[in-house]
């Protein structure tokens, strides 16, 4: 079978999404709520953040970024709030629950960013970001 970008782009995706797929603790929380959760709080609290935020940061539709986020407020770890200069926004708040979690979510996320990247050089990882970035706007 001829080698193809579509291909082995698909594979490693599904390969990340299945990793992502153990990270839970204690049925609490999924790998996208992880990585949703990592987002909201890196963004640290000087920095609002909603569900458009979202939406872009991980290619989301609005419709699975809603899905997500109402998981996320169902099991406790985020909560909405109007911001005061525009009824319509809502802004999405790390709740206390979600905090346990910071440490644990930042663990999990660096060790699979260097299970993906061992053994590739500093070099060879240039070219690929500025491959797949040039692939993300070709599809944008």
């Amino acid at each position: 079978m001829k080698e193809t970008v579509g291909r082995s782009v698909g594979m490693l995706s599904n390969l990340i999404r299945r990793h992502f797929s153990t990270f839970s603790f204690h049925g609490t929380l999924s790998g996208a709520q992880g990585k949703t959760l990592h987002f909201i709080l890196a963004r640290g609290q000087e920095c609002d953040v909603f569900q458009k935020d979202i939406e872009e940061e991980y290619s989301l539709r609005p419709p699975t970024a809603t899905k997500l986020l109402k998981d996320m407020e169902k099991n406790g770890l985020i909560y909405r709030e109007a911001v005061p200069y525009d009824a319509r926004l809502k802004r999405i708040v790390a709740t206390e629950k979600a905090m346990q979690y910071q440490e644990l979510i930042h663990q999990s996320l660096e060790e699979t960013e260097d299970r993906l990247t061992s053994g590739i050089s500093s070099q060879d990882l240039a070219v690929f970001f500025r491959v797949i970035n040039q692939m993300i706007r070709n599809m944008s």
